[in-house]
């Protein structure tokens, strides 16, 4: 029992010695602190941001004619290429006049033999009615002149309507381009019979400058273009996905009278210039149409903008280099930028990505992300 409470009186002294020196207690160890999460972020900024409308659009020619004769024959020549750039009166086709050339002759032939008989019905009709006023010839001699010179006068007149129409027929046998356009792949070659408006075209000529672009605005947005248009002309761009040049520049000058039931949308024309000819019928372009510019517009990176069941939210990195979840209100998303009016400051810095692994209160680290940061500038660690 001595031995025992010996070991027992060791081994309190022991504990004590570890509990204290010199007199005090020591402070335990600190519990592990969670490590910093790495994020990209980006600073709320103040600059000029237009308000536009964005869509997918079509490019459509000015105009389109599809060309055909209008009388029947052999082509004989054309005068042109495929694909070439023709002007407004452009000798396009010729067809044999052969046939033609001798129906005028053959009016005119006929005009001439009538004018004759005409001039002398006309002599005769005088010579009856000097005879008529002496008395020597009868009233129903001198009416049946009357009535030969009438008719005479007839067929003189539609022997010049043929001779007219036989003319008509004649500039049939040289074709022009009815508008100045490109021309498209030739339908039927020299040697070949063409009919009198057959189905198929010779050819078809597109206007391309100027030239329409043709695309849907919601319905939902038609009010909001309407007011804006109410104001002037509005600007529209359009520019094909694959064009890394600036977008051709145009203005709207149609809105369609009705709103596609079926889709929800109503159809927009812009008209363009096209004289870089970079815009071409049936072309997808990305068209903007812009309705006003905000000088004051706090804009953040879209990436910044999280879904929460309160509404829309950013995490702000504050200067301690933790997290604070904030709800905002967004006015639009413009590209890779969003607008917003109210729960942010300019200059304040908003995390843009690892949104994922943060909690209010959490620690972060700024990683340098040139390409998630060139939209509206990036924080600094």
């Amino acid at each position: 029992m001595r031995r025992a409470a010996g070991v027992l009186a060791t081994l309190t002294a022991l504990v004590s010695f570890g509990c204290s020196a010199g007199g005090e207690t020591l402070p335990a160890r600190n519990a592990a602190q969670p490590p910093a999460v790495p994020v990209t972020a980006g600073v709320v900024v103040r600059k000029t941001m237009p308000m536009t409308i964005e869509a997918i659009g079509t490019a459509e020619p000015y105009s389109t004619v599809a060309v055909h004769s209008q009388i029947t024959g052999e082509l004989t020549s054309v005068h042109f290429t495929d694909g070439d750039d023709v002007d407004k009166g452009q000798l396009l086709f010729t067809l044999d006049r052969r046939p033609l050339e001798a129906a005028l002759q053959q009016a005119q032939a006929s005009l001439e033999r009538d004018a004759a008989q005409l001039t002398n019905a006309a002599a005769q009709l005088q010579r009856y009615q000097d005879l008529s006023d002496r008395g020597i010839a009868t009233r129903e001699q001198l009416d049946q002149t009357r009535t030969n010179k009438a008719t005479l006068e007839a067929a003189a007149a539609a022997d010049q309507a043929a001779v007219e129409n036989a003319r008509v027929q004649l500039t049939y046998a040289t074709i022009s381009a009815p508008l100045a356009g490109r021309t498209g792949k030739l339908m039927i070659h020299a040697g070949n019979l063409v009919r009198a408006n057959d189905t198929t075209p010779l050819v078809v000529i597109n206007q391309v400058s100027p030239i329409y672009v043709s695309f849907a605005v919601a319905e939902g947005q038609l009010p909001l273009l309407k007011q804006y248009m109410a104001r002037g002309v509005l600007t529209v761009e359009a520019r094909s996905p694959t064009d890394a040049g600036s977008p051709s520049t145009g203005r709207v000058t149609f809105v369609d009278n009705a709103v596609d039931q079926s889709t929800g949308t109503i159809t927009v024309r812009g008209t363009f210039d096209n004289a870089d000819r970079r815009l071409w019928p049936g072309q997808f372009v990305n068209v903007v149409v812009t309705l006003d510019t905000d000088p004051n517009a706090i804009v953040i990176p879209a990436t910044a903008v999280q879904e929460g069941q309160q509404g829309q939210f950013v995490f702000v990195i504050k200067a301690d280099k933790t997290v604070e979840q904030r709800t905002i209100t967004v006015v639009r998303n413009a590209g890779s930028d969003t607008i917003v009016s109210r729960g942010l400051a300019p200059g304040e810095t908003v995390v843009t990505d690892g949104q994922l692994r943060l909690a209010p209160g959490s620690h972060v680290v700024i990683r340098t992300n040139a390409s998630e940061n060139s939209g509206s500038g990036s924080g600094k660690s």
